[in-house]
This record gives structure tokens, C-alpha cells and sequence, in this order.
């Protein structure tokens, strides 16, 4: 398991995920298999996770546990919490010469 970046604090054998703290941080689990990227409005998780029935399989889960443990306790203390978040606005699109040209 990787960890990038200062919202991750190592305590007691367990990493502990800062959810929402910024909008550059990125927790690996199992090398890059599952990757949780922090934002101020979003966390995303990408990849496939294999939890395997072993050591390995147990720290994978627990890290990835930690970490959706801390999302779900900041968006149940938020009293300000939307309904939805806007959506990123679109990048308006630009152009880009033709390498084939």
C-alpha cells in the first residue's frame, strides 16, 4: 500500500484517509490497484481490487475500509451538506493541430 501526499497519517498500523482536505492527494492501495484521489468536493476511487483470503487481502481491506470510513464520517458532520454537488464545468474545447498533417 502507497501513500502520496500529507492527509494520510500513519496511527497504530492503520492508514487513516483525510477525505475532502484537498484536491491533489492520492492513496494507493495494493501498489496502484485501487487508487482513492482526494478532492474538496469529491473522492474517486479508480481500479480493480483484488481482496484476497491472506495478509495481503486483510491489509488491502482495512486500508480501503479507513478510508471510506473517513468520507462517510466528514459527509455525516458537514451540516451543510447539499444535495448535490455542482457538476466540474466543461472545458471549453480548444484546438489542436493534426500531427498527421
Amino acid at each position: 500500500m502507497g501513500l502520496v501526499g500529507a492527509p494520510f497519517m500513519q496511527q497504530e498500523d492503520q492508514t487513516v484517509f483525510d477525505a475532502y482536505a484537498n484536491d491533489n492527494d492520492v492513496l494507493n492501495v495494493q501498489g496502484d490497484a485501487l487508487t482513492l484521489t482526494n478532492g474538496t468536493t469529491r473522492v474517486t476511487l479508480a481500479g480493480t481490487l483484488e481482496l484476497t483470503r491472506d495478509k495481503r487481502g486483510l491489509a488491502a481491506a482495512l486500508a480501503l475500509k479507513a478510508a471510506l470510513d473517513d468520507v462517510v464520517k466528514k459527509l455525516q458532520a458537514d451540516p451543510h451538506l447539499p444535495a448535490k454537488v455542482a457538476d466540474e464545468p466543461d472545458q471549453k474545447p480548444g484546438v489542436v493541430d493534426n500531427p498527421f498533417n
